[in-house]
């Protein structure tokens, strides 16, 4: 089903987003059906003198079409060309003034632009110089057969056809550049916030092996030296230290092997010790001197490390977006621990608060963001089983608040 209204072809101007638009062309081509139909038949008998009979065919090939041709322009064009060239060779069987114009009259002059332009806005460049090449060598080829000499404005056929192709294929063109750019633009923003994903995950991966190998290490020197610190170990107790630390050696070999895919030139940097809690008051000092007062409120409480980073790495975005988007705002940071008592465990929330800019501060300093600072936040506390709120404030302002579980995430 779904194949065959892929293949069903659309009307022109069906993609539009405003309603009116889409019946402009079937209201266009009703209009010029109902006005051409008549007179077509009128002109042809009364200042031709053509047969009634032969005339109402050829009114009605020559117009009925143009409501075809919304949907099928060039099927439209098969029946109308072919109406038209032979309404001019039925024209040379009547004796009509030498001031008419042969071999096509001014109504069929009308309703072909018409098709010409339906035509343009639906085929491509290839296409539409063949109909203007088939039109000329056509409307030549009758000039050598005109009853009262062939001038100029024997020509208007295929000059005004040429004109009214050339600018319906130019809107069409742009049009699609137009489009393809919009769907460019589209994938390049989804194409970012994967991108941003990716380089956060694989920059937590490496944040994570830091605190998973500091323990590792700790497991490891503790067994190798368990029978140094201990005295009269049985020899089985001695083999199965042994073997933790050859294990956990294994273990810290196979990580780091991992680490060198998602490490690059750059990281260099953060072979460093990781940040924690400890290292928020120094950050915030920062965007004191950079942007403006932040009342800040630590908490001196032992955290896994890994939450601990989680946290610094979230004050650290909230921050950065302060120092950006809202210069010169008040801004809270607040760190706290819970105890919602079981069987909930004890949380710690890192809230970041700040208002609108201040009137005088002359602006953000980026008028829009693309958010992907919230990506990573977002991903730090879905890997530690956290949740995260985000999002502006009524007064103009933005708040960040994040619960990050202080059990089940130490990775001893």
């Amino acid at each position: 089903m779904t194949s065959v209204e892929e293949k069903r072809p659309r009307a022109l101007l069906a993609g539009a987003s405003r309603r009116w638009v889409r019946a402009l062309p079937w209201a266009v081509a009703f209009v010029l059906c109902v006005a051409l139909l008549p007179t077509t038949i009128k002109v042809l008998t009364a200042d031709y003198g053509l047969n009634g009979g032969v005339a109402g065919a050829l009114a009605v090939a020559q117009a009925a079409p143009l409501l075809l041709a919304v949907v099928r322009p060039l099927h439209a064009w098969y029946v109308i060309f072919a109406a038209d060239v032979a309404g001019a060779l039925a024209l040379l069987g009547v004796d009509f003034e030498e001031r008419l114009l042969w071999p096509f009259p001014p109504m069929q002059i009308v309703g072909y632009v018409g098709l010409c332009l339906a035509l343009g806005l639906r085929e491509r460049r290839r296409t539409l110089t063949r109909v203007w090449l088939v039109t000329a060598g056509a409307n030549v080829a009758l000039g050598f057969a005109a009853p009262h000499g062939f001038g100029a404005g024997g020509l208007l056929f295929t000059i005004l056809g040429g004109i009214a192709l050339l600018l319906g294929g130019a809107l069409r063109e742009r049009s699609d550049a137009q489009r393809r750019l919009a769907e460019q633009e589209t994938i390049s923003e989804a194409e970012r916030g994967r991108r941003t994903l990716l380089e956060e995950r694989a920059r937590i991966a490496r944040e994570l092996h830091d605190v998973v190998a500091h323990h590792m290490s700790v497991i490891t020197v503790q067994a190798d030296t368990a029978e140094y610190r201990h005295d009269g170990l049985p020899p089985p107790l001695r083999e199965e230290f042994t073997s933790i630390a050859a294990t956990a050696r294994q273990s810290l070999g196979e990580m780091r092997r991992l680490l060198g895919v998602l490490r690059n030139e750059d990281a260099h940097g953060e072979l460093v010790p990781q940040p924690g809690l400890a290292q928020i008051g120094p950050l915030v000092e920062a965007a004191e001197r950079a942007s403006g007062p932040v009342d800040f409120t630590p908490c001196d409480v032992e955290v896994p490390e890994a939450v601990g980073l989680s946290a610094y790495r979230i004050v650290q975005e909230a921050l950065a977006n302060v120092v950006r988007h809202a210069p010169g705002a008040p801004t809270r940071v607040a760190l706290s621990v819970s105890e919602p008592g079981p069987p909930a465990a004890p949380q710690l929330t890192v809230l970041v608060v700040n208002g609108p800019p201040p009137g005088a501060s002359g602006g953000p300093l980026e008028a829009s963001g693309t958010g992907h600072g919230l990506v990573g936040m977002r991903e730090r506390v879905r890997i530690i089983g956290g949740t995260l709120d985000a999002g502006p404030l009524p007064d103009g302002g933005f708040r960040v608040a994040a619960l990050l579980p202080l059990t089940g995430t130490d990775l001893t």
